[in-house]
């Protein structure tokens, strides 16, 4: 992982967030930059990036701030390798990672359904459509 450090505007760029969001999840403790420049601007490495992305992922799936709060919590303690967890702490940490995956994975099921659903009705329109012609 490089020590690269990107100012807000390439974050922006790169995670198709807005600044004003990204500031946003600044302000609610989702996502700190690792620096300030000289000159006051926040500076974000490849891991503040990561960390956005997890966050725009979550998004989509209707969780709350506090949910990705939460999970970003989890795997920032899991992967921590100054006092890395053991023992029960590690499989209560992975034990609430997995209940997000299946809230995550129970949401997609839903979406695709919705999904479905709306690209039938879409075709529904297209044969009325044609058939009017």
């Amino acid at each position: 992982m490089s020590d690269r450090q990107m100012q807000i505007g390439e974050v922006a760029e790169r995670t198709g967030l807005s600044l004003r969001t990204i500031r946003h999840y600044e302000d609610v403790g989702l996502v700190v930059p690792s620096a300030r420049s000289k000159g006051g601007f926040r500076l974000y490495t490849e891991a503040d990036v990561e960390r956005l992305m997890v966050v725009r992922r979550m998004k989509p799936l209707d969780f709350s701030l506090e949910e990705m709060r939460d999970l970003l919590e989890i795997t920032d303690r899991i992967s921590a390798t100054d006092d890395p967890p053991s023992g029960d702490e590690l499989a209560r940490l992975r034990e609430r990672l997995d209940s997000y995956r299946k809230v995550a994975d129970a949401r997609c099921e839903t979406l695709r359904a919705q999904l479905m659903a709306a690209e039938d009705f879409a075709a529904t329109l297209r044969r009325r459509l044609s058939a009017g012609s």
